[in-house]
């Protein structure tokens, strides 16, 4: 499980963040304050990705992340200070990214998912429900026999394979697949479903939930 250490001293936002990374099974550990930021990483074991404000009591994000660099923990900016200066200090002390408030969660999650690929953090090949995918080349096999997807199915199986057990609401797939809100009464999560199910073997396994959306039933 990827953890994430999130550096914000707005619990607001903070909460925000760590209950949508949650979501997408990421472990989140937060920290108030850059002193407490820096007592986390010396006591807990490796973070694998820290997102970090800037404006922090005690010890300030710029300041954070010159303690930071050595530990090798790509770091993504997350504050309200946009100017060009402000960016270019924060890239060039060594962060991978620099987001300015507000910002949207899907946006975040892309730009995590960017990064922790960048540093060879998420698995390259995930097996299951007897399927294998392979992340770097986008191909995908079931019992040695490679299946051809879209662009589309390939995104909606990934994010099934990544949340195996967890019911997913049709907002929430739309917007990680398609991007942008859910139109009412869209039935483009269903129509892929239903040919994703057929083309890669989960007729029983990908279920549908109620009032919800889809649920991916494998062992974990």
């Amino acid at each position: 499980m990827i953890r994430v250490l999130i550096v914000e001293d707005e619990k607001p936002i903070s909460n925000l963040i760590r209950l949508s990374l949650t979501k997408e099974g990421f472990h989140c550990t937060c920290a108030y304050d850059g002193a407490e930021a820096a007592d986390l990483l010396e006591r807990e074991p490796p973070y694998d990705l820290i997102l970090l404000d800037v404006m922090l009591p005690e010890v300030d994000g710029f300041e954070l992340m010159e303690y930071i660099r050595p530990l090798e923990i790509p770091v993504i900016f997350l504050t309200a200070k946009g100017a060009v200066a402000d960016r270019v200090k924060g890239l060039r002390l060594g962060a991978e990214d620099y987001i300015v408030k507000p910002f949207d969660t899907i946006e975040l999650l892309a730009r995590i998912d960017v990064v922790l690929r960048r540093y060879k953090k998420c698995d390259m090949v995930l097996e299951v429900g007897g399927v294998k995918i392979d992340t770097a080349s986008m191909r995908v096999w079931r019992d040695g026999e490679e299946i051809s997807l879209t662009k589309t199915e390939y995104d909606l199986l990934l994010l099934f394979a990544r949340n195996p057990r967890r019911a997913m609401y049709r907002e929430t797939i739309y917007e990680r697949v398609w991007g942008g809100d859910y139109p009412y009464g869209s039935k483009a999560v269903d129509l892929h479903v239903q040919r994703l199910r057929k083309k890669v073997g989960w007729e029983h396994t990908l279920r549908a939930v109620n009032k919800v959306g889809y649920r991916l039933e494998v062992e974990t």
